[in-house]
């Protein structure tokens, strides 16, 4: 399992991101499904193949639960690559979980999975069981057709992404800018699961100074993406100092230039505060 799948079930595992994306992928950001209303549910279930048990595991899984009444159980599968197969996996997916219930002799509830897919190509893959299985005229009316909840991330609509109020509004917000300009600009929101967002954003930069970042924060200090750059930036240039290694100077004063110019500042500003040449600064505009 990659870094990025774990650190994304991390965050995505707390009530109140989990509650948040539901609400607004799902329900536009009507307040549905209260945080306090979320159980932990079993991810895992069992299927038999080729003669031997076998184990398949959803990314995250909770039960929506009001008034003491399981109202449904909610998947997330997280997924970076367009895979072709994805309603067949979906299917199984919910197919045991129904099985599930059965042998449970409960009351039945049921079984809403979504698939959050962070690519930043548009997903061209089949997106029902009847766009990756060729089924005839003459079978359709006997085959169930079964479509799968798939929501491109990067593609978000901007008036979407501001219904977010968890930190998922923040990854969202990077995913969307990254695919749209190939840089970002980060917000002053705050976060609230600093640990987790940092984790994540080390895994999907490859840079471990997210993460060494939060070794550089005051006990009770208010977290931004915007403060946890800086101290990124800051330590890529003493990096490049220390080490003798421009490029994380360069880096960091490359990305305080590009910053300068979103808010404002004219070439020659900024050239005299960076040191860069005026066509540096041409460039990186």
């Amino acid at each position: 399992m990659s870094d990025r799948d774990i650190t994304e079930k991390y965050l995505e595992a707390y009530n109140d991101v989990f509650a948040d994306i539901v609400n607004v992928l799902l329900f536009n950001g009507q307040r549905e499904v209260c945080p306090d209303d979320l159980r932990d549910a079993k991810a895992r279930t069992l299927y038999k193949a080729d003669g031997k048990l076998r184990e398949q595991e959803r990314d995250v899984s909770k039960l929506w639960v009001s008034e003491g009444i399981v109202v449904s159980l909610i998947g997330f599968e997280n997924q970076t690559r367009i895979d072709r197969d994805m309603p067949l996996r979906i299917l199984g997916y919910d197919g045991a979980d129904y099985r599930g219930q059965l042998f449970a002799k409960g009351v039945l509830y049921p079984v809403v999975t979504l698939v959050l897919y962070f690519g930043e190509e548009p997903w061209t893959a089949s997106r029902s069981l009847y766009e990756r299985i060729p089924v005839s005229e003459r079978l359709r009316p006997f085959v169930n057709d079964y479509r799968i909840n798939l929501f491109e991330i990067s593609f978000l609509a901007d008036d979407l992404v501001e219904r977010f109020t968890s930190d998922f509004r923040i990854v969202a917000d990077y995913f969307v800018q990254m695919r749209r300009n190939q840089d970002y600009v980060p917000s002053c929101r705050t976060i609230e699961h600093v640990d987790a967002l940092l984790k994540l954003f080390s895994a999907l930069t490859r840079d471990n100074r997210f993460e060494e970042a939060q070794n550089q924060l005051e006990k009770g200090e208010s977290v931004t993406m915007l403060s946890i750059l800086d101290k990124v930036e800051a330590r890529g240039i003493a990096l490049g100092r220390n080490e003798g290694i421009a490029l994380g100077r360069n880096e960091g004063i490359a990305f305080t230039a590009r910053r300068m110019l979103k808010l404002g500042f004219t070439p020659e500003q900024i050239a005299q505060a960076t040191e860069l040449s005026l066509e540096t600064i041409e460039a990186l505009r």
